[in-house]
């Protein structure tokens, strides 16, 4: 369990269609500071909080089923390893079942034994955790404070 990737998953009263577009919707549940696409094969994206900043392409896009976010690059200012992020994964995978979707989130790399793990961890519990579930079920996520 020690080089276990970040994982957390949720079920909501949503479609998978629905679920696939919220998570998509990346500026309302993670980062205000969102540029870019994050639905489509390709297609890349760039979150910024204060000084870090991370850039994404989407290297799967399976509509309604999954996508997985590869971070190209990035700077993480309060890390000794400011690009720790660099070449790990985000995860989405998403299923249907009576109308209520399950969603998965993983973080491909994001283990316990790396410098950014608790702080990072304790992040994605927030946003994927609490926002993009209060996004889906309330309409309005948890916004970053940059």
């Amino acid at each position: 369990m020690k080089n276990q990737d970040y994982q957390k998953s949720f079920s909501s009263g949503v479609t998978a269609k629905e679920a696939f577009e919220y998570i998509t919707k990346v500026a309302d549940w993670w980062a205000s500071s969102f540029k870019g696409s994050a639905i489509n094969l390709n297609d890349e994206f760039n979150v910024t909080f204060g000084k870090t900043t991370v850039d994404f392409k989407v290297i799967k896009s399976v509509p309604y089923k999954k996508l997985v976010w590869q971070v190209t690059d990035c700077y993480l200012d309060w890390l000794q390893n400011k690009t720790e992020w660099k070449d790990t994964s985000i995860v989405w995978n998403i299923s249907e079942k009576n109308n209520i979707a399950t969603i998965e989130m993983t973080h491909k790399g994001l283990v316990p034994n790396i410098e950014c793990y608790k702080d990072c961890e304790s992040g994605w519990n927030e946003y994927v955790g609490k926002s993009l579930p209060r996004l889906i079920t309330n309409g309005k996520g948890i916004l970053d404070k940059s």
